[in-house]
């Protein structure tokens, strides 16, 4: 056995502890200091002198308090340390700004704790300083973007809306100067179409980015269907209901397009010659799984399945429901029609065993 073996195993334990300690403390990678009771300077990483530019020389056995030109001097700080240094509490992830003449400022995060030695004669205090600027300053740059980002989507949105109000008036504007009744029709139509996206616009331009509370959704929506397209409320009305469901703003407004679609063709198809009913939009949530259901008590669908055409409305609502995983169910609702778009979430299936080549 090596003189030196001998030497530490002859030491008394928590002598040897404090060795262990000082020792790591110096080799560690990160800013880190080993204070004693009183707050002065045991060891120092050498990482903790090339962050805050600080002679080695002149740190050992010297009060935290002097340290470079006294930028360390904080009576918080000092009031930390001595309750961790006395047990009564520990520091951690405490916040200070370090403020030194001839150097940018920065933010540091600093954990503290008492070493445990068994007993009371040599306090030692663990205290490590993690440097944060630069990731506070690109989180600040983050939520700025961002923020900007928000303040362009929404302006845009707005101005999409404005867009679309101005081609329905012009649409409407030639629907009424057409001679062909089958041209009126379809430039109505278009219309209709139009001023729906345009009221789906204006709903997401006030909504919060990535949380659109659907049920005022619907109601708004439908709403502004009604009033471009339905002349009498007492002969035809839209009843909306919702539970408390939210949605990411890109779903909402495929969801608002089904609507859309399925509120126009019933309007158009369900009530013939002045005949009085109503459209109802209900909307069920539970997990990931949901329900949009549109029911009308109009005249329901032909009973010859052979003559059922699918239009442009029914071609958007089955290509919506494809882009959101769901499938779309059509019945009879005795009297009217019912759809529903339904998203079942697939079943978590429990993890296959490994296959193993033989």
């Amino acid at each position: 056995m090596k003189e030196n073996e001998m030497t530490i195993l002859t030491r008394p334990p928590a002598e040897v502890a404090l060795s262990l300690s000082e020792a790591l403390v110096v080799s560690s990678n990160a800013p880190v200091l080993l204070l004693d009771g009183d707050l002065r300077v045991v060891a120092a990483s050498a990482s903790f002198f090339r962050a805050f530019q600080i002679d080695p020389v002149l740190v050992s056995g010297c009060s935290l308090a002097d340290l470079g030109a006294g930028e360390w001097n904080g009576s918080r700080l000092r009031s930390l340390l001595r309750a961790t240094a006395s047990g009564q509490a520990a520091i951690s992830a405490y916040e200070m700004d370090l403020v030194r003449g001839g150097h940018p400022d920065r933010k540091l995060v600093l954990n503290a704790q008492k070493l445990d030695y068994g007993h009371d004669a040599d306090v030692r205090v663990l205290l490590t300083i993690a440097d944060v600027t630069d990731a506070r300053f690109a989180d600040k740059l983050k939520d700025d973007l961002l923020r900007e980002k928000a303040i362009l989507l929404q302006e845009l949105q707005h101005r999409v809306a404005n867009s679309l109000q101005i081609i329905a008036s012009v649409l409407m504007l030639s629907a009424r100067r057409v001679n062909s009744d089958e041209t009126r029709r379809h430039l109505y139509d278009a219309h209709n179409r139009v001023m729906s996206i345009a009221a789906l616009q204006q709903r997401l331009s006030v909504s919060t980015v990535g949380s659109v509370p659907l049920g005022s959704y619907f109601r708004d929506l439908c709403e502004s269907i009604a009033a471009s397209m339905i002349a009498d409320r007492d002969q035809l009305s839209l009843e909306v209901r919702s539970d408390d469901s939210v949605a990411e703003a890109d779903v909402s407004v495929s969801l608002g397009l089904i609507v859309t679609e399925l509120v126009i063709n019933a309007l158009k198809h369900a009530f013939p010659g002045g005949r009085r009913g109503t459209i109802k939009i209900d909307y069920r949530s539970e997990d990931l799984d949901w329900t949009l259901t549109v029911v009308d008590d109009g005249v329901g669908m032909p009973k010859i399945p052979s003559t059922i055409k699918a239009g442009l409305g029914s071609s958007i609502v089955t290509a919506l429901a494809r882009q959101l995983d769901a499938q779309v169910e059509i019945t009879r609702a005795d009297p009217g029609t019912e759809v529903r778009i339904v998203h079942m979430a697939p079943p978590v299936s429990a993890a296959s065993e490994p296959v193993v080549a033989v």
